[in-house]
């Protein structure tokens, strides 16, 4: 096969810094263009009716194209329905092209003992391109030789950040047993991680008053990680044709377990700080159990499940953040559906988030943070912040509860 995409990303990323000087606006606009294609091919041998070998690779070629530019304003940018008014010159100028070439090659094996069993292994390699961050700054590009100035070179580093790739095995049984009323899927996978990038954010304290007057995104390969964890999904029907034509008991579930970490990290200092950074968005266990059955009801089938799932803590950032980490916790669904003989015409009635949770999904932070977590403190005991003289954390929360009511028809 041959895959072949080209796109465009624009970010205008406006900053109010109105603490700071009254309508102050650190805006950045940026935009990455992205010609990518591949070929790749993929074959399998069946040695004989129970044992299969497959084999596979794939070249991608990356090209990335990227202009960031950066300047001060009072007011809002125009995307945004502002009149700005630029003061100086722009702090940020730049054009940059690179390309990232790989080759990932994948290989596996099964085995079916029976028809109703599956055991396999694999092995494959991931890439992900490279290329530049579009909030970067250059003026905290860092003078590495030490003369002075910041040359184009200085800056495209800086700005510039290098492909990730992983090593992922994988080890799994498929089975259906006693008629197909049980089924499963076990799998357990380690994953081996360099050149990780992390995306990330740092004030900047441009004239040294301890006030971090703007800020600049920065994208590194700060780190090497492995995830290794198990997988288990299970379908199990309790009963069948208990009460009339189509009648049936089920109950499902699925069970995840990550042990995820970084095996170096190395901050903007040159320190290797892994062991106080967790991955982001990756609870250690996820957990899900669905008890759904329908029952003959009139000239239909009634239908009602219900699902409880969990998800243990989650830290937002690779720093532990108190403000934003979500602790464990369960959301609960049900529904109620009805359906004609024909199955045609249906009426349900549903919930999600039945208990209305609260939970964070997401969010921003520009507040001082140690590396262990604890907010930074001033003299007088306000947090200190890392943009502008106010510290702001923003959370974003799942839906609430949701009850509402469907009706359908197929045709």
């Amino acid at each position: 096969g041959f895959y072949y995409l080209t796109a465009k990303s624009r970010t205008t990323f406006d900053v109010y810094l109105f603490t700071t000087v009254p309508n102050l606006n650190a805006s950045t606009d940026g935009l990455v263009k992205t010609d990518t294609w591949s070929v790749f091919g993929d074959f399998t041998f069946d040695f004989s009716d129970r044992l299969a070998v497959s084999i596979g690779g794939r070249y991608t070629h990356d090209q990335r194209e990227a202009s960031i530019l950066r300047q001060n304003k009072l007011g809002a940018s125009a995307i945004f329905g502002g009149t700005p008014f630029l003061l100086g010159a722009p702090s940020t100028n730049f054009n940059g092209t690179e390309t990232f070439k790989e080759f990932t090659p994948r290989a596996s094996i099964s085995f079916k003992p029976t028809p109703d069993h599956n055991i396999y292994a694999s092995y494959s390699k991931g890439f992900k391109g490279g290329g530049f961050d579009p909030r970067g700054n250059a003026t905290i590009t860092p003078d590495t030789n030490r003369d002075g100035v910041r040359s184009y070179a200085e800056i495209f580093d800086f700005f510039s950040f290098a492909p990730e790739t992983v090593d992922s095995y994988e080890v799994g049984w498929k089975a259906s047993l006693f008629d197909r009323r049980l089924r499963f899927a076990l799998t357990g996978f380690y994953a081996d991680y360099k050149d990780v990038q992390i995306p990330g954010s740092v004030g900047i304290d441009a004239n040294g008053d301890g006030v971090f007057e703007t800020f600049a995104g920065v994208t590194t390969n700060a780190a090497a990680a492995e995830i290794k964890g198990i997988e288990l999904e299970a379908f199990a029907t309790l009963a069948r044709d208990f009460a009339g034509t189509g009648s049936a008991v089920n109950v499902s579930g699925t069970l995840g377990y990550i042990d995820a970490k970084y095996k170096k990290f190395v901050d903007a200092f040159g320190n290797d700080v892994a062991n106080i950074r967790a991955i982001q968005n990756t609870p250690k266990w996820t957990l899900s159990g669905t008890l759904d059955g329908s029952i003959a009801a009139g000239p239909g089938l009634l239908s009602a499940s219900t699902t409880v799932s969990y998800r243990s803590k989650t830290n937002q950032f690779e720093i532990p953040s108190p403000f934003l980490d979500q602790k464990g916790y369960a959301l609960v669904d049900a529904s109620l559906v009805w359906s004609d003989a024909s199955d045609r015409y249906s009426v349900g009635l549903h919930a999600k988030n039945l208990f209305d949770k609260q939970y964070i999904t997401s969010g921003y932070q520009f507040l001082q943070i140690s590396p262990d977590g604890t907010p930074l403190r001033t003299s007088a005991g306000a947090l200190r912040s890392s943009l502008g003289r106010e510290g702001v954390v923003t959370a974003f929360y799942g839906n609430p509860r949701q009850v509402y009511l469907t009706v359908g028809l197929k045709f």
